[in-house]
């Protein structure tokens, strides 16, 4: 037993405050944290409980939508505004896990979801550099399927677990975030960080910093979106590839398009290539293959999973094809 305190903040001061213990994390949902801290992947010194704080979802006046970080999964998927602007974060949520789970889980701990690499949780029997920078990892030679293809580094090839983040990720959203030197936003996009030398670093978050809110501005196109996720198994397992994406066409010509993938990087991935190459051409099948094709022509597979290649180009031009069919 590793012991830790726990207590329960009132409000974001109070939440900051007992936060500045070193080793101090705060808690929301628990379903991912708990889970590490049995693994004695994470060993807390502290617990701040935050679920009592920002749990609101409200509709601004330019149309967007102000999440609240503690918002419940369940309670973002059934929004009616989001199920009807959103629909592509209300598919992506209910993709992810079990009811009980999105019944726990909240905004802000999603978007802190660790990896789950079994090399990760591996703490007695694998090297991994996410978990002690600079021991190496025993992923890269061993056992990869569900492991990156874009994105990656000799360092780490570890993917984001997050369904969530992926439909986030493609509707532009910010994040509001809270600390020592008051109040900031940063876009979704460039919240994760990518491994480089250092997969221990995962988001720009400072230490102390607590998560308040995420807002989704108000984009036409993101009613005419969708979310497919392939996985091992039908339900409670996470990607081994998933997209995002939204898609406006007028007289058959691609006016403005939004591609995120999942499964494929160690964060939700952005597919800015194929989104330049898509905007002022024609909606066709091909078209959208052959942007898959260029967006994936810088992958560097793994011994397992050079699969993922054919099955991302397939499921990006599959979603977009489907979203051009149910506009025309």
């Amino acid at each position: 037993m590793i012991p830790f305190s726990y207590s329960r903040a009132r409000d974001a001061g109070q939440a900051l405050a007992l936060a500045s213990t070193p080793g101090a994390k705060f808690l929301g949902g628990g379903t991912n944290l708990v889970d590490l801290m049995r693994e004695t992947v994470e060993r807390p010194t502290a617990l701040v409980d935050v679920t009592g704080l920002a749990d609101t979802i409200e509709e601004r006046e330019d149309g967007g939508l102000l999440i609240g970080a503690g918002v419940r999964n369940s309670a973002l998927a059934a929004h009616p505004v989001v199920r009807t602007r959103y629909p592509v974060l209300s598919r992506a949520i209910l993709a992810g896990a079990s009811a009980q789970i999105r019944n726990m889980a909240t905004v802000g701990g999603n978007l802190l979801q660790r990896t789950r690499c079994t090399y990760f949780y591996d703490n007695e029997g694998s090297r991994c550099n996410k978990r002690a920078p600079g021991q190496g990892c025993d992923a890269i030679g061993g056992f990869n399927r569900i492991h990156a293809i874009l994105g990656a580094s000799d360092a780490c090839v570890a993917t984001h677990p997050s369904d969530m983040c992926v439909a986030l990720a493609a509707l532009d959203a910010v994040v509001h975030i809270s600390g020592a030197d008051g109040t900031r936003t940063v876009a979704l996009s460039d919240f994760h960080c990518l491994p480089d030398v250092r997969p221990d670093i995962e988001t720009v978050l400072e230490p102390g910093d607590l998560i308040t809110g995420v807002e989704l501005p108000a984009l036409p196109i993101s009613a005419h979106s969708s979310y497919r996720k392939v996985r091992d198994r039908a339900s409670y397992a996470f990607a081994l590839v998933s997209v995002a994406a939204a898609l406006e066409i007028d007289g058959g010509i691609v006016q403005d398009v939004r591609i995120a993938l999942g499964g494929v990087a160690h964060k939700p991935w952005r597919a800015a290539k194929a989104e330049a190459l898509l905007k002022g051409g024609l909606a066709t099948a091909a078209a959208f293959r052959a942007a898959a094709d260029a967006e994936l022509a810088d992958a560097k597979p793994l011994n397992h999973n050079g699969f993922k290649i054919e099955l991302a180009a397939r499921m990006i031009t599959a979603v977009l094809s489907e979203l051009a069919g149910a506009e025309a």
